[in-house]
C-alpha cells in the first residue's frame, strides 16, 4: 500500500478531481461589470463552475443600469448585493477576473489572473451599458469553454 505524502493529501483535499474551477470576477465597486460577469457565467455554467464577485470598494447597491441590461437578456440581479473583496475570495480561486480594480486585487501564486479593461457602466444609462454587457457576455461565453474544454 502506498504511503500518501502530506503535499498529496493537501492537494486532494484543496481541489478534488472532482471540484468545479472556481471563477472571482473583481470590479472597484461590485456594482456592475463583476456583478453582469457572475449572473452571466452562472447562468451558462448550469452549476459546473463556482462562481462568485467582490468589489475593492464596494457600493451599497447594484448599478440600476447593470439590473436593467441583464433584466434585457433574462436574468434577475436584483437581490445581489455588492461585497467586499477578501484574501480568502481570491484564496479560493482558480481564476481572478479583474476589470479596473488595479493593484488593490491580492495576487496568490499559482492563481490564474485575467483583466478584462471594460467600459465602467458608473453613471451610465442603460444605450451605454449594453455593448459592456454583450462584451462580458462574449468573454464569459469563451471563458466557460475554455473552462469546460468545451465548444
Amino acid at each position: 500500500m502506498a504511503v500518501e505524502s502530506a503535499l498529496t493529501r493537501h492537494l486532494l483535499k484543496e481541489h478534488p478531481l472532482n471540484a468545479k474551477p472556481e471563477v472571482l470576477f473583481v470590479c472597484v465597486h461590485n456594482a456592475g461589470r463583476s456583478q453582469m460577469a457572475a449572473a452571466l457565467l452562472q447562468h451558462y455554467a448550469l452549476g459546473r463552475v463556482a462562481v462568485r464577485s467582490a468589489g475593492s470598494a464596494p457600493s451599497d447597491e447594484v448599478n440600476p443600469a447593470a439590473v436593467e441590461a441583464l433584466a434585457e437578456s433574462g436574468l434577475d440581479i436584483t437581490a445581489e448585493v455588492p461585497a467586499k473583496l477578501t484574501t480568502e475570495d481570491v484564496e479560493a480561486s482558480d481564476v481572478v477576473i479583474t476589470m479596473g480594480c488595479g493593484d488593490t486585487c491580492p495576487v496568490f501564486p499559482g492563481k490564474r489572473y485575467l483583466d478584462w479593461n471594460l467600459d465602467d457602466p458608473a453613471g451610465q444609462d442603460i444605450a451605454a451599458v449594453r455593448p459592456i454587457r454583450d462584451e462580458i457576455d462574449r468573454r464569459v461565453r469563451a471563458l466557460l469553454a475554455e473552462l469546460l474544454d468545451v465548444d
